[in-house]
C-alpha cells in the first residue's frame, strides 16, 4: 500500500493548485478523482464522517483544528512561523491559495496581536465554512440543505468517499505498522492527536500504537509542536467549558 500522500513532502517549498482569488460567488469546480494535498482539507476530512459528513468532534474542536491547519499551511509556505506562544509573519508576499491569502492578510494587518490562542479562536469562527467552501470549489464537497424549513442549514458531504477515507486510511494503516510519517502526515497526526481525535483514529490499536503517535509527533520541528501545544490548551479549555455549562 502506497502511504505516501498525495503532493509529497509537506514542507515550505510545496505549492498547490492555483486560486488567485476568492470569488464572490464560489463556483463549484468539477469533481475530481485527485484527493487534495493542503492540510486544512485532510483535516477536514479526519475530523468528518466520510460519507454522511456528520463531524466526528465536538464543533469547537473541529473549528480550532481547522484553524490551526490553515496556520500550518501558511508555515509550510514559509509565510509565518511560531515562536513560544506567538505567531511572526515572515514573508508577506501573498499565497495563490485565495483561504491562505485571507488568513495571511488578517495576520498582517493586526501586527499588535501575535498570541497564537487568540488568532487560533478568531480564525476558529470562520474556519469550518471557508475551508469547505474551498474544498467545494474544488469538488471534494457537495452542500446539502437539512433541517425544518425555519431553521435549515447548509452541511458538506463528501462527493466521493474514497478520497474522503483516504486521509484517514493512511494515516491509520501508518500509525498501526509504525511506520515513520512524513513531514506532512506528522503535522496531520498532530492535529488529530491535540483535538483528541487520537482515540477514534486508533480505535482497537494497543497503547504502543498511541505512544508511537505522541513520538512522531514530538519530533515535528520546534514552531509546529508550539502550535500544537497551544491547539491542545484551547481544545481543551473548550472541552472544560462544555462540561461545566
Amino acid at each position: 500500500m502506497n502511504t505516501t500522500p498525495p503532493g509529497g513532502e509537506y514542507a515550505p517549498h510545496l505549492h498547490e493548485h492555483r486560486a488567485p482569488g476568492e470569488p464572490a460567488r464560489p463556483v463549484r469546480a468539477a469533481a475530481s478523482a485527485a484527493a487534495p494535498t493542503r492540510l486544512a482539507d485532510e483535516f477536514f476530512y479526519l475530523a468528518h464522517d466520510d460519507q454522511t459528513g456528520r463531524s466526528r468532534l465536538f464543533e469547537s474542536a473541529t473549528a480550532h483544528g481547522l484553524a490551526a491547519a490553515l496556520l500550518l499551511e501558511l508555515y509550510g509556505e514559509g509565510r509565518i512561523t511560531f515562536e513560544g506562544r506567538h505567531i511572526r509573519v515572515i514573508d508577506t508576499l501573498p499565497p495563490r491559495d485565495w483561504l491562505r491569502h485571507l488568513v495571511l492578510d488578517r495576520l498582517v494587518a493586526e501586527p499588535r496581536h501575535t498570541a497564537t490562542r487568540t488568532w487560533l479562536a478568531f480564525l476558529g469562527t470562520t474556519a469550518y465554512e471557508q475551508v469547505a467552501t474551498r474544498m467545494w470549489q474544488r469538488g471534494f464537497l457537495r452542500q446539502q440543505q437539512v433541517g425544518r424549513l425555519w431553521r435549515q442549514r447548509i452541511i458538506y458531504i463528501p462527493t466521493d468517499v474514497n478520497t474522503a477515507a483516504w486521509s484517514w486510511a493512511r494515516l491509520s494503516y501508518q500509525l498501526r505498522r509504525y511506520q515513520r510519517l512524513n513531514a506532512f502526515d506528522a503535522a496531520l497526526a498532530g492535529l488529530a492527536l491535540h483535538t483528541a481525535l487520537d482515540p477514534i483514529l486508533l480505535d482497537g490499536a494497543p497503547q504502543a500504537t498511541r505512544a508511537f503517535l505522541r513520538e512522531q509527533v514530538n519530533q515535528t520541528p520546534l514552531p509546529l509542536r508550539d502550535l500544537l501545544a497551544d491547539l491542545g490548551a484551547v481544545v481543551g479549555g473548550a472541552v472544560l467549558s462544555h462540561r461545566t455549562t
